[in-house]
């Protein structure tokens, strides 16, 4: 059976998603959708990397302002993306942008600190793209930026939301991300942080899947800020996901 056969309905289902949150409004602030300006460097993630069943899933939370929002691929770190997985393409502009935060593609001169840390992890144990994507896979809850209408544009998580707005768009990231599930057979479902874990066990209930969690790479973490790659790789090992003292 081709390992492939679930891409068009992937593609599909992806597609529907970044129209269907297109419209989604942050009341004085600004909201990026990379999966319609940057499309084709997320198109190529998914149609090179999503061959079926993944044992395991990893969940972020949303893209971050050097990561997805500039690369189109979770956890986007430009070197990761481009010079590890092979993935470099166009990438366009949000309708409306922050002067602060703005998006330059793969000419992003700043580095994602959470990728950095997940795809280096992912490369020293795995090697290759290849070898990790295998069975494994990496995709962010909502695909959503939000960004406050400050001179920094402070990043806005979508856990910071009001909660009255956030209802419809959890509503559509939960079915997509179901829908995920489902198409790549993924059996242990990994949240990257305590609001991925949480949104997993809501989406995923009566699923049959695996739910876990590693602590979150973000430098605003003082626990991420030491050793994270161990941390991490500890944690998955204690709950099962990967064997203790294996290198693939």
């Amino acid at each position: 059976m081709d390992a492939n056969a679930h891409l068009p309905s992937l593609i599909a289902a992806t597609q529907a998603l970044a129209r269907a949150v297109d419209g989604f409004q942050f009341p004085g602030g600004y909201v990026y959708n990379p999966l319609r300006y940057a499309w084709e460097p997320h198109q190529m993630y998914l149609s090179r990397y999503t061959g079926a069943p993944k044992r395991v899933l990893f969940l972020g939370m949303n893209p971050g302002p050097f990561g997805m929002a500039q690369t189109g691929v979770p956890f986007g770190e430009i070197k990761a993306v481009r010079d590890w997985m092979g993935i470099e393409a166009p990438v366009g502009k949000p309708p409306r942008e922050h002067p602060g935060k703005p998006v330059l593609g793969f000419q992003c001169p700043r580095s994602e600190v959470s990728g950095l840390r997940l795809w280096g992890l992912f490369a020293a144990r795995f090697g290759t793209p290849q070898a990790f994507f295998t069975d494994h896979f990496v995709h962010n809850y909502c695909p959503l930026l939000f960004l406050e209408n400050t001179k920094s544009g402070k990043n806005v998580t979508p856990e910071q939301l009001p909660g009255s707005d956030t209802a419809a768009l959890f509503s559509l990231c939960d079915e997509y991300l179901r829908q995920l599930v489902v198409l790549l057979k993924v059996e242990w479902a990994i949240g990257v942080g305590g609001f991925a874990e949480e949104r997993l066990a809501l989406a995923l209930q009566g699923c049959n899947v695996k739910i876990g969690k590693v602590l979150h790479p973000s430098p605003a973490s003082p626990a991420a800020n030491r050793d994270w790659a161990g941390t991490a790789t500890r944690q998955l090992e204690a709950q099962g996901v990967w064997p203790r003292n294996n290198t693939g």
